[in-house]
């Protein structure tokens, strides 16, 4: 059976990839965007199937009302693909109080509030999947992502929270932990060059110069590729909690993960000395 897909920020990059999959199958597609000109293509070419849908995700109640348009069109609910994102780039000292509240008012509280306007649909259905797009920024910080990272991390933990909620009513959550695609002009998107940079202070350019060395040499992932991933992740009835999207970041990760447990490991004993001996003093 089809399925109905409701995705934000799909006008291009990522969200584009995954819903022209979605459309090509035969499947149907709310498609919400800040702008929805660029959908005009894929309406001339599956009509009915498309409904697009301008919003922005910060926008509560704009969300709730574009959720309901959705469920009222289609008659239902299947996917909800929660894509709408950016990266603010900027070492912490250089953040403005703005640009933090920014990007977490994108990043985090608009997949919040996608989530909780569907949820209602989905627990009355009995079914549903929730893919949230976090990033491998998600899992480790690098320079110059602080605003970012804690962004990811964040829906790392309100993912992993909400799939135990609602795992008893039938509804599945996958996060997708994507490395970098070739989703501008063929490739990698530069993230020291991406519209959002904090003013600069020159006592990080070093680093600036390093960071953007590293991002050079990660390989590009192909987003086609990428959206027929998530099609099986769709259709899979066991789907995985996370899942890595892209090559690149895997051996970093298993490092960083080995480390932190390592590093736990090593503190162990300080760590017994934190928690004390209250239970043989109050005896």
């Amino acid at each position: 059976m089809s399925k109905v897909w409701f995705v934000t920020g799909s006008s291009r990059g990522l969200g584009r990839s995954f819903i022209e999959a979605a459309l090509s199958r035969g499947d149907e597609v709310a498609a919400a965007a800040r702008t929805v000109a660029g959908l005009d293509e894929l309406v001339s070419a599956y009509g009915e199937a498309v409904l697009p849908l301008e919003l922005d995700v910060t926008d509560k109640g704009a969300v709730f009302e574009s959720v309901k348009r959705a469920k009222e069109h289609f008659g239902r609910l299947d996917v909800i693909v929660n894509n709408a994102g950016y990266a603010q780039v900027g070492a912490i000292e250089e953040l403005t109080e703005r640009q933090l509240r920014d990007q977490l008012e994108t990043n985090l509280f608009g997949a919040v509030w996608v989530i909780q306007a569907a949820l209602p649909y989905l627990r009355e259905q009995g079914s549903g999947h929730v893919i949230q797009l976090s990033s491998a920024a998600g899992l480790i910080a690098m320079p110059l992502s602080g605003a970012y990272s804690a962004s990811k991390w964040a829906l790392e933990a309100l993912n992993e929270s909400l799939a135990q909620e609602i795992a008893d009513f039938g509804v599945k959550v996958t996060v997708i932990e994507p490395g970098g695609f070739a989703t501008r002009s063929g490739r990698n998107p530069d993230p020291l060059n991406n519209g959002h940079l904090a003013e600069p202070n020159p006592i990080y350019d070093g680093l600036r110069r390093r960071i953007a060395a590293f991002a050079g040499k990660q390989p590009a992932g192909d987003p086609a590729a990428a959206a027929q991933a998530l099609l099986k992740i769709v259709d899979s009835d066991d789907p995985p909690l996370r899942v890595l999207f892209g090559l690149g970041f895997y051996p970093m990760l298993q490092q960083v993960y080995a480390d932190r447990l390592k590093t736990w490991a090593d503190w162990q004993d300080l760590s017994a000395q934190a928690h004390g001996n209250l239970d043989q003093e109050n005896r």
